[in-house]
């Protein structure tokens, strides 16, 4: 039987830890772009390990996105007190600019509205311009700026979940 040529063929679902050495991988990759915009390669995600991020994973309200069986997406989340704190949003690079992100970020916060959290953060480095931009669009307002050693700043906002 044909595939469905109208079917949408991205799926997207909760984060486990059995995902983790694919995560990795798609954040390597994902995250090259912004080794190269910070001139450098010792960024937190791509020097994190494999045991590092699946310990991260076992309560976790993250989400991959997959496409033809494929990890083109993930996004990971925690609770802290009532606030999702999200974090390393990775799309694969030839997904990108395809709304992928934004999808992640929605099925993120609805996990978050669903464990009673209010308001969710997120930060990324102050030259991240694509990055501010997602934020932007998706409702998110820029509530701090904290200056790195590195002299680069690094952007936090929030948003409320309704």
């Amino acid at each position: 039987m044909p595939e469905d040529e109208t079917a949408d063929p991205v799926e997207i679902r909760d984060i486990h830890p059995g995902d983790a050495g694919e995560v990795l991988t798609l954040q390597r990759a994902a995250f090259v772009q912004e080794a190269l915009i910070y001139d450098t390669v010792r960024l937190p995600p791509l020097t994190q390990t494999l045991d590092e991020l699946g310990a991260e994973l076992v309560e976790n309200l993250g989400c991959v996105a997959h496409e033809r069986g494929r990890m083109i997406g993930a996004a990971r989340a925690r609770v802290d007190g009532g606030l999702l704190l999200i974090g390393r949003i990775a799309i694969a690079p030839d997904a990108q600019g395809r709304g992928i992100g934004t999808r992640l970020l929605d099925a993120v916060e609805e996990r978050g509205r669903q464990a009673g959290c209010r308001e969710a953060e997120l930060f990324t480095g102050s030259l991240s311009e694509a990055n501010l931009r997602l934020y932007r669009r998706t409702g998110y307002r820029e509530s701090g700026r904290v200056e790195g050693d590195d002299g680069i700043e690094q952007v936090f906002l929030r948003k409320t979940l309704t």
